[in-house]
């Protein structure tokens, strides 16, 4: 058999492995003709006790190896027995050695990776970058508790009482809002509402996300939340607002719905903000009393040309 059908077998054994590491997954995001997902397999005893999965892309001649579309995590998944730091090592030495010779090759590690040296020692950069997280679930009260005393008794109590939150909506509509957002930030969203629609089609056959909008008595769409969830943790995965009803604090009051969601219907204990650089953004997500959680971004260049040509594109859109 070959890699990808051996590692759908032990994402079936192994619940552990993140929503975005799963076979299924890999396929929902890697639609585009000129790219495909790969895995690297460390066995012991003809058992396989580690993975890597990355997303292969080529563009100008150049093979490279970034995070595809609506992937915040990829990464080492090494199993719960081989997880002390003298086997880390050693495993991760193995999955190093399989990597492949592209130009570029970037990851962020899910939080729970958080020995990297290896990746180091083998000429790898690293930059820290933070996701926000909820721990504790159980006590639903004492999650509200700890939010900001403005969102509790300012823009949830508003919002109830303008706002009904519904799940039955269609996912271009969820799509036009989201869209609403980045356009007021001046971003472009780096997928098309084609690739959308095949991804959460795949998403609700594997029964792993649930839809939130926050809708007034006009039937007007004030905001909306992609909640997306694997074995024991929920993720704030995808946000948008119509700018022009942002005043009615509906998007403090979706994300309540989906940390009540998680608890009381997923029998889930965590939930994860997907975090964010963005000073604002930073903000809004501490104050829902979320933790802060460091992740690895890894990358290195086996191609100084194609370094040069990123740092040139990187730059010259600055301007």
């Amino acid at each position: 058999m070959n890699n990808k059908t051996l590692y759908q077998q032990f994402c079936e054994e192994e619940k552990e492995i993140p929503v975005f590491a799963r076979h299924w997954y890999l396929d929902a995001i890697c639609q585009a003709k000129n790219e495909s997902w790969e895995v690297i397999l460390v066995k012991e005893n003809e058992r396989i006790i580690s993975s890597l999965p990355y997303c292969l892309k080529q563009k100008n001649g150049f093979h490279y190896s970034v995070l595809p579309p609506l992937t915040k995590f990829l990464g080492p998944y090494i199993i719960a027995e081989k997880r002390s730091s003298k086997n880390v090592h050693k495993i991760c030495n193995a999955l190093i050695d399989q990597l492949p010779k592209a130009a570029l090759f970037q990851q962020n590690f899910h939080y729970n990776f958080t020995d990297w040296l290896p990746f180091y020692w083998a000429g790898f950069e690293q930059t820290t970058r933070y996701s926000y997280v909820l721990e504790d679930l159980h006590d639903l009260d004492q999650v509200y508790n700890n939010f900001s005393s403005d969102y509790r008794n300012n823009k949830i109590r508003k919002a109830e009482k303008a706002i009904k939150v519904v799940s039955n909506l269609s996912v271009e509509a969820f799509f036009e809002v989201a869209m609403m957002s980045f356009q007021r930030q001046g971003l472009q969203l780096s997928f098309s509402l084609d690739f959308f629609k095949k991804y959460d089609a795949a998403m609700v056959e594997n029964y792993s996300r649930q839809l939130f909008f926050a809708v007034d008595d006009q039937n007007r769409i004030h905001s909306v939340v992609y909640l997306l969830f694997d074995h024991d943790r929920a993720y704030y995965h995808l946000a948008g607002d119509n700018p022009d009803l942002r005043g009615s604090g509906a998007s403090i009051l979706l994300v309540w719905e989906a940390i009540k969601y998680t608890r009381n219907e997923l029998g889930l204990n965590i939930f994860d903000f997907e975090g964010s650089m963005i000073k604002p953004i930073e903000r809004v997500r501490r104050q829902f009393g979320a933790i802060q959680k460091p992740y690895f971004e890894i990358k290195k260049y086996n191609s100084q040309l194609f370094k040069i040509l990123e740092w040139l594109k990187t730059n010259f859109k600055k301007r």
